[in-house]
């Protein structure tokens, strides 16, 4: 009886330490959008930190169509159990849940995983526009007349549609007056910008960063509580310039809710790691993000509080789908 206890004690043993040692085979990261934009740059950022961290280097995906809804759909329903793949969200995602823009499925249907960093609005114009700052804007909204159109990555009811509302709302205009665009993901709403096909685009601090030694784009102002570092340091924010708007956000990646505990698990401490780590610390600044630290359980809760809060948001205004 004592041998065979002692056999089976060590092949449990052994098969704990074979779950613990198991990797994602084929990791990725998939991107709901188009190249260029927000979830395109969280997936960078997971990739860049999992190159140290598994032998197969992580490929970023890309799945355009419904600002994340294909991709959700997706994940919470053929691939529900994938444990290679990561997906990019962000808060404007848990706003598109909270809307009723995903469908039938919401926030209990996936896993959260954990936090890649914070982000902020910025309200960006062409390099050729006439409009030089925030001021010169308000003045345009404020008119009852103003033509000027305004794009984001997401549709109305989106984060970026939000940001672009609450400055009309500044101006003492109410935002269904409001001339938006909506395109699929950052990326395509700076290429049009780029293009002289809107004027404004409403998006994040996060997807400048790589045009800000550009002579592309200007930044009008930012919408963060305080002036940022790096980079954004000489970028006023809109409260600075008496425009009492602000939007924070987050970035992060998600799960199909029946993945195998050993793939969740992996995920989240590797994140945890991650979180403490320095070379970490460095992907997320270099990309525009700004610290925001959160895995696992906690951060899934989070999240759910998040879409809760978004969910009576959303009802107030009548946006509810």
């Amino acid at each position: 009886m004592f041998q065979r206890d002692r056999l089976l004690a060590l092949a449990f043993a052994l098969l704990c330490s074979a779950a613990t040692a198991m990797t994602p085979t084929k990791p990725e990261c998939v991107a709901p959008a188009k190249p260029g934009g927000g979830f395109d740059l969280t997936c960078r950022i997971a990739a860049a930190w999992f190159e140290s961290q598994l032998k197969t280097p992580m490929q970023v995906r890309f799945m355009p169509g419904g600002i994340g809804a294909t991709a959700f759909k997706v994940f919470t329903s053929q691939r529900i159990s994938d444990p290679n793949a990561l997906v990019a969200f962000s808060s404007g995602s848990l706003l598109n849940i909270a809307v009723g823009k995903y469908g039938d499925v919401g926030s209990d249907d996936v896993r959260f995983v954990a936090s890649a960093g914070a982000d902020y609005g910025a309200v960006v114009v062409a390099a050729q526009s006439t409009m030089k700052t925030l001021d010169d804007l308000m003045m345009q909204l404020k008119s009852p007349t103003t033509r000027v159109l305004i794009g984001g990555g997401g549709s109305i009811g989106s984060q970026d549609w939000v940001k672009a509302a609450l400055l009309f709302k500044a101006a003492g205009r109410d935002p269904k007056g409001m001339r938006y665009v909506a395109f699929d993901g950052g990326g395509e709403a700076l290429n049009n910008l780029a293009n002289d096909n809107i004027a404004i685009y409403t998006g994040d601090v996060s997807e400048l960063r790589a045009h800000m030694g550009s002579e592309k784009f200007r930044v009008l102002a930012v919408l963060a509580p305080q002036r940022l570092p790096g980079a954004f340091r000489d970028i006023p924010t809109a409260k600075e310039m008496g425009v009492n708007v602000t939007w924070a956000s987050f970035r992060g990646y998600y799960m199909g809710r029946e993945v195998p505990k050993w793939a969740y698990d992996f995920y989240v401490e590797a994140f945890k790691r991650a979180h403490l780590s320095a070379e970490f610390a460095k992907i997320r600044n270099d990309k525009g993000l700004f610290e925001f630290s959160l895995a696992g359980d906690a951060f899934h809760l989070h999240v759910q509080g998040q879409v809760t809060q978004l969910r009576q948001l959303v009802n107030d205004a009548g946006l509810r789908q």
